[in-house]
């Protein structure tokens, strides 16, 4: 609605300080965004270009309003009268955000020391959990989606990573 712009404007104006552009330092002022543990995934996904709707692969430096709001809409949930096809096309789209979140060197695969990170970054928050267990836990799901994914792995093959679409076929389960 034009009221809910004109709240994400206002909000997107005390963010910059009145600039026009909004920058990394910015979102990291942003206090209740410090104690989450994928805060760098979050406010990198901001910049990342292939979140804005561009073709070219990269990280911009800032961005304005417009770029602001389409990131925003990732974390919109579905209205609740939706035609089945765009449920599955905002599903998709989330999907992809999300993908895009992890794959932090943007070459379409979401690697077994990408997720490794995620999965350390998302436990360090508990202090009972030391990075030898974080390691373990990450290798595991990540042979789950190996299993689920490729199948049956023989004990000298080596998993990759993950791609989009299997990631998709995983969070579709």
């Amino acid at each position: 609605s034009i009221e809910q712009i004109k709240n994400l404007h206002n909000r997107f104006k005390y963010l910059t300080q009145d600039e026009d552009t909004l920058r990394r330092e910015h979102l990291e002022d942003i206090n209740n965004l410090a104690l989450n543990p994928i805060r760098r995934q979050i406010i990198e996904a901001f910049f990342d270009t292939r979140n804005l709707g561009q073709k070219e692969k990269g990280c911009l430096q800032e961005i304005g309003f417009e770029e602001f709001v389409t990131v925003l809409a990732f974390f919109r949930p579905p209205k609740p009268h939706i035609a089945e096809e765009e449920k599955k096309t905002m599903k998709k789209e989330k999907l992809r955000f999300l993908f895009n979140m992890h794959d932090t060197d943007n070459d379409g695969v979401i690697t077994l020391d990408e997720y490794r990170r995620v999965v350390e970054e998302l436990l360090s928050s508990s202090e009972t959990i030391g990075a030898e267990t974080a390691k373990a836990i990450s290798d595991a799901a990540m042979l789950e989606v190996a299993s689920v994914t490729v199948g049956q792995m023989g004990p000298d093959e080596f998993y990759e990573g993950i791609t989009f679409e299997q990631f998709m076929q995983v969070c579709t389960l």
